[in-house]
């Protein structure tokens, strides 16, 4: 499979593109994105009823649960990735779709067992540069950090730790390094999932296209990166000013309804991200990947 190398603007580009995606069919992608959402917290609140029925005690218990959901999210999750994928192609394409659709690969003929491949292929990917950096520039640090939980754990509940470690020399270094890996784990996702949704690679091929396409696009994809962190540190200020004001108005009349009015805002404000994040990783896609006639012309400029 070729893939095609963009200028440094196509990452403000993807960014832009995504921030507009809603403009074709905003009921099935911002309805999608809200189901993709509810499924991702499913695990955490299983996990927190568990917690309440059985108490804190009962580790072994929970530990379990734990796992389980962790493990059946490692299958679930690229099955929904993909289905979101293909919601995202339909309305960038005209087709008719839904915001259910992105439950359309868990049936059979759907290509479920290469996408949960590629998911495997993708994670493991990721543990690996991880556990490259930590093991090679980041020793002092996981030490530091495995330290520091276990401070935490063994405090009492409701009073913070007294005493904590110092932090090691490189954790600048190190903190560096993990957004490299967030940005090319971020290419490779894209890419990967991208090829194995719409590009009908089997796994092996969707991951060897990922990796080519990702480094022949560091240099947007560091764009990508830059702006995009801006762009969050932004919108996440905006929204906590918001919801603060919200619940300040609501707490007038009564606490409890300043969280019944800030409560809509946080989740439409993560409907949102959801959105723009799969929209990156779509155009991201499409440019690098994807059919010619959808491929724009390369340059360093983004045209609205």
């Amino acid at each position: 499979m070729q893939t095609r190398s963009m200028g440094p603007g196509a990452g403000w580009r993807w960014l832009a593109r995504a921030v507009d995606l809603g403009r074709h069919d905003p009921k099935a992608l911002f309805g999608g994105a809200a189901l993709l959402m509810l499924v991702a917290l499913l695990p955490s609140l299983v996990q927190q009823l568990v917690l309440l029925a059985v108490g804190p005690d009962n580790v072994q218990v929970v530990l379990a649960v734990s796992v389980v959901t962790t493990l059946a999210m490692i299958l679930v999750f690229p099955l929904l990735i993909a289905g979101y994928l293909r919601v995202i192609d339909a309305a960038e394409n005209r087709r008719p779709t839904r915001a259910t659709a992105i439950f359309d690969t868990f049936r059979a003929g759907s290509g479920r067992g290469r996408i949960i491949g590629t998911g495997l292929l993708l994670m493991l990917v990721y543990v690996a540069l991880i556990v490259l950096v930590m093991g090679v520039a980041g020793r002092e640090v996981a030490a530091w950090y495995w330290e520091v939980l276990s401070i935490a754990q063994s405090a009492t509940p409701g009073t913070p730790p007294t005493e904590m470690p110092p932090m090691p020399e490189g954790m600048g270094r190190v903190a560096g390094l993990l957004l490299l890996v967030m940005m090319i784990s971020g290419g490779l996702y894209a890419i990967g999932f991208g090829q194995v949704a719409l590009g009908g690679r089997n796994a092996l091929g969707a991951l060897g296209d990922a990796v080519t396409g990702t480094l022949r696009n560091v240099l947007p994809l560091l764009v990508l990166t830059v702006v995009g962190l801006v762009a969050m540190v932004l919108a996440t200020i905006v929204v906590v000013l918001v919801v603060a004001l919200l619940m300040l108005v609501g707490s007038l009349v009564h606490p409890s309804i300043g969280l019944v009015l800030a409560a809509p805002a946080y989740l439409a404000f993560m409907v949102i991200m959801y959105v723009v994040m799969f929209g990156i990783m779509y155009f991201i896609w499409r440019d690098v990947c994807g059919p010619e006639q959808a491929a724009p012309v390369r340059d360093d400029h983004f045209v609205a």
